[in-house]
């Protein structure tokens, strides 16, 4: 039977349109989700469940927008999950982009850190709210 260790959150913007921050440079990851989770009292098999919402106002062109989780602080860190979904030119209001999903077996340490990045492929994409990460630690 599955044992909850942790949940954490990261609520970076609660409201549409509450932010404005500008992607200003071409496939270079931004950060805009971070959590820590504790692992006192981890059995064996832990797994981490992820979830998030980025909502984004793009340029009137073909985007292309990558959602990247890591294990760790830095977007060079080891991959757990990335995905890109590419945006038509007729869309004009803020889109909003949702993920699920998992790490299995993470080496085990005091502390988990899982990051969330978000890249474009074209300038003019600006970040606008809501932005949040979150994630549960389970084991056996």
């Amino acid at each position: 039977m599955a044992q909850f260790i942790d949940s954490r959150t990261s609520q970076n913007a609660s409201t549409s349109n509450s932010i404005a921050i500008p992607i200003l440079v071409i496939g270079t990851p931004q950060l805009f989700g971070q959590i820590g989770l504790q692992t006192a009292g981890v059995g064996t098999n832990p797994r981490v469940v992820f979830s998030g919402t980025i909502a984004l106002q793009l340029p009137l062109a073909l985007a292309g927008i990558t959602i990247t989780v890591v294990r760790g602080t830095l977007a060079t860190d080891p991959v757990v999950y990335s995905a890109t979904s590419t945006f038509d030119l007729s869309l004009l209001a803020p889109q909003i982009i949702n993920f699920t999903a998992t790490d299995f077996n993470p080496p085990i340490q005091p502390q988990l850190t899982y990051s969330a990045f978000v890249t474009a492929n074209l300038l003019g994409t600006i970040r606008v709210g809501p932005e949040t990460f979150n994630g549960q630690l389970y084991s056996d």
